[in-house]
């Protein structure tokens, strides 16, 4: 695995696509980014996405992958250095985690977690309840992810939820698929190494080509 750290160049003629590479609105923004990401990786017109990323700041990102990222126009830098991290259990880890936290209801339905039990709470105090109803539900996927990905959870902050919209639906406005995003951070102990690396490297929830998925660690101290 390979984890690189890239940054849109800043020359006139790919500064010229700013209204393109960096829309101001949040779903056209993730589908840019999404796009974009695939010219690093783009060797073969069928090749399925075999990597992760998170924007960290405006026209930078990091890329977790499997093959090493290509240098193109578009980029100005492309650090990369192999990924490889030597987990043991117990070891307590610092992280930041943005994700697309969904569940399977009865029925094989897929529903964002934070919406669905919105929909259980009065219209007149969703507004007000929304970050509590997110740090709840939330802090209560990452565990069940935990469970199955070889990590507990020792602390937990929902910092931010919010909702994108696909930019690529055709059709109705009002019926225009949207998912939910939410970001974590807080500190998590390894209880089966092989397993969160499996997890780890593959992403955790949904919504993968769209930025979510990418858990970053740091060792605590």
């Amino acid at each position: 695995m390979y984890m690189s750290r890239v940054t849109l160049s800043r020359q006139p003629s790919v500064q010229a696509l700013n209204a393109l590479l960096l829309p101001q609105d949040a779903g056209a923004r993730t589908d840019a980014h999404h796009r974009v990401l695939w010219t690093l990786f783009a060797d073969d017109p069928d090749r399925r996405r075999d990597f992760l990323w998170r924007e960290i700041r405006e026209g930078e990102f990091l890329v977790l992958s499997e093959r090493e990222p290509v240098q193109t126009d578009l980029f100005s830098r492309v650090s990369t250095k192999s990924y490889a991290p030597k987990i043991s259990p117990g070891d307590r880890l610092f992280f930041s985690l943005r994700a697309n936290a969904t569940r399977t209801k009865k029925g094989g339905k897929r529903v964002d977690v934070v919406m669905d039990a919105l929909y259980t709470v009065p219209k007149d105090e969703r507004s007000a309840r929304r970050m509590e109803i997110a740090g709840s539900v939330g802090s209560a996927w990452l565990t069940r992810q935990g469970e199955r990905t070889g990590f507990s959870v020792n602390e937990c902050a929902v910092t931010n939820y919010s909702v994108h919209a696909l930019p690529s639906h055709q059709g109705p406005r009002d019926r225009q698929p949207q998912f939910g995003i939410l970001d974590f951070q807080g500190e998590i102990e390894v209880t089966d190494p092989v397993a969160f690396l499996q997890g780890h490297t593959k992403g955790l929830g949904r919504a993968k080509a769209f930025g979510c998925g990418l858990m970053l660690v740091r060792r605590a101290r």
